[in-house]
């Protein structure tokens, strides 16, 4: 049975998701606070949020939001070039309560914002963050779609050409959307996204407590190239997962009928959460727990693509972060790729794609 809307929507009314290699204007970001999460009172996580941000403010604008308390330690600690905003959320993964920005051919700017319950329940109070994405565009002067699905920014990734990737673990995990078929959520992505092909892998990374986001296993490079997160080791848990995701991929073709061609970026040795990181948490009822020992879900695939540059994350192992910025120097030759030690994000689960969230420049936007 179809999922009908009585509403306009982005296919409706002709705007799409670009892909992420298309032009921004900028890139938007919101201030590390909680204390259950970031550890120390989030004081290395904001050293390293600061990092991002001069890091993509090289190559395009950055607005980093910030809660009315936190305003004045984010102005004062965020270089001057880098625009602050009063912005309401409970948590700074502004991929996933951001808004996903959409255009059109008339250089319109809109956004989908989607519903949101905290990755499927992890934390218990959204009040904020259902809040934040209309905060963003109504700063950015964009229309809002109110899109009728539970849905994260990472959960989901598009090549500009109706060809989407996604994972069935997060996706049709029954945290999320247990009252809709897996017809019904393509239908309603078809039409807030305006996606005419949906690229469905299984599972995502090992002990990715998002419930497997494809911006940690793999992303859209452009049209027709994928960048997916590899092992060759048959013992790692992580081997058959990508591999199963590899034949997915190799045996698919994308909406304009395309072979997809797969670039395989290979995973750093594993880390866990240290003694020292697990004591500097303050842990609330009803919050996720990290205790020690706990497998970190590294991967060099969540990175983040700006107007002529790459930020990656960085691991601290020199083996495979340098394969890691060759290889994406060879995916992107006319962008600088730039790293980022980024353990302090790892540690609150996600890494630099899940902190950032860009808004596509439309053609009136763009430099002349």
């Amino acid at each position: 049975m179809s999922y009908m809307l009585n509403r306009s929507t982005p296919q409706s009314d002709h705007f799409r998701m670009p892909g992420e290699f298309e032009p921004h204007t900028r890139c938007w970001m919101l201030w590390p606070t909680r204390p259950d999460v970031w550890r120390e009172q989030a004081t290395p996580a904001r050293q390293t949020f600061t990092q991002v941000a001069h890091a993509i403010a090289q190559f395009e604008p950055v607005t980093v939001g910030a809660n009315p308390a936190d305003v004045a330690s984010a102005r004062a600690q965020l270089p001057h070039y880098i625009d602050v905003q009063e912005i309401p959320y409970n948590d700074c993964w502004a991929r996933d309560n951001g808004p996903t920005f959409v255009i059109n051919e008339r250089n319109q700017l809109a956004g989908v914002d989607w519903d949101f319950n905290a990755w499927g329940g992890l934390y218990d109070d959204v009040s904020r963050d259902k809040q934040t994405a209309g905060r963003i565009l109504q700063i950015a002067n964009a229309q809002k779609y109110d899109a009728p699905l539970i849905l994260e920014g990472g959960s989901i990734h598009v090549d500009g050409q109706g060809t989407l990737l996604t994972t069935k673990e997060c996706l049709l995990n029954p945290n999320r959307n247990p009252h809709l078929t897996q017809d019904a959520i393509e239908e309603l992505l078809h039409q807030y996204l305006n996606i005419k092909k949906i690229i469905w892998l299984d599972l995502g990374l090992i002990d990715d407590e998002t419930d497997g986001h494809i911006d940690n296993i793999a992303c859209f490079v452009r049209p027709g190239e994928i960048a997916l997160s590899w092992t060759d080791d048959p013992q790692h848990p992580q081997y058959d997962i990508s591999h199963q995701a590899y034949e997915t991929v190799r045996s698919d073709t994308d909406a304009a009928g395309r072979t997809l061609t797969i670039h395989k970026l290979y995973q750093p040795d594993d880390m866990f959460i240290t003694e020292q990181e697990a004591n500097g948490l303050e842990l609330i009822d009803g919050t996720l727990e990290r205790p020690v020992g706990n497998r970190l879900a590294a991967s060099y695939v969540n990175y983040y693509i700006a107007n002529g540059g790459i930020v990656m994350p960085l691991f601290g192992q020199e083996k495979y972060d340098t394969a890691a910025q060759h290889k994406l120097q060879e995916l992107y030759p006319h962008r600088q790729v730039v790293g980022v030690y980024s353990r302090e994000i790892l540690l609150g689960g996600g890494n630099i794609h899940c902190i950032t969230q860009q808004q596509p420049a439309t053609e009136a936007s763009l430099p002349h």
